[in-house]
């Protein structure tokens, strides 16, 4: 059943009205008519409603909430990537998988051995971008929220962030002794609190060694993927998923 967002000025007397893009996307795309049935989430509250389509003008849809639906499509996981900024689009890629897998929110970070070097101008339309796909990708997976796309950001700041996760982990290729299992397994037995975890990934090529030692110094754990060094692409995708293996992937409150 098609999914879509709204807010808590959009509900009232028991009808919600969709406005914005989602109209032609309803209409145009999808082609539902009257008495249609979608999913609709409160961005407000997390609440999920079942709702047919009663009414369909211009630039609106009008909707009656039949019941209210149970969701446990967020995880008690709170994932956030920061992502050493990637060539081309592959930035789009890993922020449509990272929110189908379950990512919490996404922040791109310039790093020394980032290629691509974006100007203010640039920065906003990319931001403004990649939001448009976690919404796309929230609305395909079923999500209870549309995870964030964060500013771009540097090294500097994320030390200052550390210390808001109860674990940061940094995929690095020359580290050969901690793994992620170990790290995960710390907290597989006994946890009763969503867990905040920070992952810090590279851009092509990598980290730099200082990178790495002040990241660490932070607090940050560097960890191995094993034996083969992985695109930057792929290592959000393999984390995310491990983790919410390992960990359960636990629906619950966020």
């Amino acid at each position: 059943m098609p999914k879509f967002f709204v807010k808590n000025d959009q509900i009232k007397d028991n009808k919600i009205i969709i406005i914005g893009e989602d109209v032609n996307h309803i209409k145009n795309v999808l082609r539902l008519n009257i008495d249609h049935n979608i999913q609709i989430c409160n961005l407000d509250t997390l609440e999920n409603y079942t709702c047919g389509i009663t009414r369909i003008d211009t630039h609106s849809i009008e909707c009656n909430i039949f019941n209210k639906v149970a969701s446990e499509t967020e995880p008690n996981i709170h994932i956030t990537i920061f992502q050493g900024l990637p060539k081309a689009d592959k930035m789009e890629l890993i922020i449509q998988k990272s929110v189908e897998l379950g990512a919490y929110e996404i922040t791109p970070v310039q790093m020394e051995r980032c290629v691509v070097k974006l100007d203010e101008k640039s920065k906003t339309k990319k931001i403004e971008r990649w939001q448009k796909i976690s919404e796309t990708a929230a609305k395909q997976s079923g999500r209870d929220i549309i995870p964030k796309i964060n500013q771009i950001t540097n090294i500097k700041n994320i030390c200052n962030l550390t210390c808001e996760y109860d674990i940061v982990l940094l995929a690095y290729e020359k580290e050969e002794k901690i793994t992620l299992k170990q790290e995960l397994q710390k907290y597989k037995e006994n946890y009763d609190k969503n867990l905040n975890i920070g992952i810090i990934i590279g851009p092509e090529g990598g980290l730099e060694e200082k990178e790495v030692i002040e990241l660490t110094n932070c607090g940050a754990i560097p960890i191995t993927l094993g034996k083969r060094i992985l695109r930057t692409e792929t290592v959000a995708f393999t984390l995310i998923s491990i983790i919410m293996y390992e960990l359960g992937d636990l629906g619950g409150a966020i």
